[in-house]
């Protein structure tokens, strides 16, 4: 038998994979498979990782054959040249997915699946890569809904020990995952995200055009995120509070982003701390915007309890604003000493980053300066590159 002209596969939920033998020496081309079903039903940082794997893993790597699996829904989302896609009925986050779509993606047999959203479907007969963006669920359990609480828990130690790998999206992370769910060291992997090319400082005119689409004033501090419990919004409002009582001439606070189950709660606290006329909620952003939004701030303000990574944190520093993060989970690590750091339990230590960057020119140009180097650093090109090698370690050892 020519096993140079024949594939091997077999079926096991063991994680066996199917598998192609090598011929003259080089490894045949791979069938790599990649969930993308997130960005068909919510935005944020997990998503846009997502996209940009749809659209340029495939573009640097021509060796091997992908497949991005989709929503149900038309195929909206831009896929890479060359790449085929699959519609999926299962939907994102369903409590039966692990099973469903396993069954979903058995006839396309690929080599590899990749699930950049926590949770990989049993391991039928394929290689499987996950990437797990932060531990919240086990961490700061209060922070999420119930719903959110039973699907992580009930899932997330089947899925590490199906997977051949675990990608993190910062050494932070990494070092959670090691501490708090069973798996080996050498199958978890530092992969750090990137913002897209677009972050870049924008032109006054586009400032200003965005400013009028959004009613937005010349002058504003800013956050960026999703309305969470997590980011900690409820002391940055009491924090931009005791800014304002000492400097009264300080700029409005645009909170901007995905509107999350907090914003009740924020505009009743707004009104307690009479910060209405100065707070501005702008939920549900336009993307296409946020280059400009950025670019228009004072200064991004982000003092998360916890983040994974916290991409606002990189897209702000490559418009050129200044940016003040806690000193907590990821954040250190990723804006590597060009932000100013808060304690984010601490509401007079956040006030006190804040004024800083407001009232110190000469401290906000030099993070200005190297926060724009620090962005400089990060690339999604170098994220594919590294996540490249971490399939070639699981496809060929």
């Amino acid at each position: 038998m020519n096993f140079g002209h024949v594939w091997h596969y077999t079926f096991a939920i063991s994680g066996r994979v199917l598998t192609r033998p090598q011929r003259n020496g080089y490894h045949a081309a791979m069938r790599i498979a990649i969930d993308a079903r997130l960005p068909y039903y919510t935005q944020g940082g997990i998503a846009s990782y997502v996209r940009a794997l749809m659209t340029r893993l495939p573009l640097q790597d021509s060796a091997n054959d992908y497949l991005m699996l989709h929503a149900r829904r038309p195929a909206l989302l831009p896929v890479a040249p060359g790449a085929r896609s699959a519609r999926c009925w299962t939907p994102a986050h369903h409590r039966l997915e692990r099973l469903t779509l396993a069954a979903e993606l058995w006839p396309h047999r690929p080599q590899l699946l990749h699930s950049p959203d926590f949770i990989g479907p049993l391991a039928a007969g394929w290689r499987s890569v996950i990437t797990i963006h932060d531990l919240t669920f086990l961490i700061y359990p209060q922070f999420l809904t119930a719903e959110s609480r039973r699907y992580y828990n009930n899932q997330i130690i089947a899925s590490v020990r199906g997977a051949h790998a675990i990608l993190a999206d910062s050494e932070a992370t990494r070092q959670d995952i090691l501490q708090r769910l069973p798996v080996p060291a050498a199958s978890v992997h530092t992969v750090h995200l990137a913002q897209d090319p677009r972050f870049a400082p924008q032109p006054a005119q586009a400032v200003t055009a965005m400013r009028t689409r959004h009613a937005l004033p010349e002058d504003y501090l800013l956050f960026v995120g999703t309305f969470e419990p997590r980011k900690n919004l409820p002391a940055l409002l009491r924090a931009y509070a005791l800014v304002r009582q000492q400097l009264p001439d300080a700029p409005a606070l645009v909170l901007a982003g995905n509107s999350g189950w907090l914003q009740p709660e924020l505009q009743t606290q707004a009104a307690a701390l009479h910060l209405q006329p100065h707070l501005l909620l702008r939920p549900d952003f336009p993307a296409a915007d946020l280059p400009a939004l950025y670019t228009g701030a004072s200064v991004l303000a982000l003092p998360s309890h916890y983040e994974g990574f916290g991409l606002p944190v990189l897209e702000a520093m490559a418009c050129g604003t200044p940016v003040v993060i806690s000193n907590r989970g990821s954040l250190p690590e990723i804006a590597g000493g060009a932000a100013i750091s808060c304690e984010p339990d601490d509401d007079a230590s956040i006030a006190d980053a804040m004024q800083r960057a407001l009232s110190d020119s000469a401290l906000r140009a030099a993070k200005r300066a190297a926060g724009l180097a620090r962005a400089a650093e990060f690339s999604w090109e170098r994220c594919c590159r590294e996540t490249l090698r971490v399939y070639d370690l699981v496809l060929h050892g």
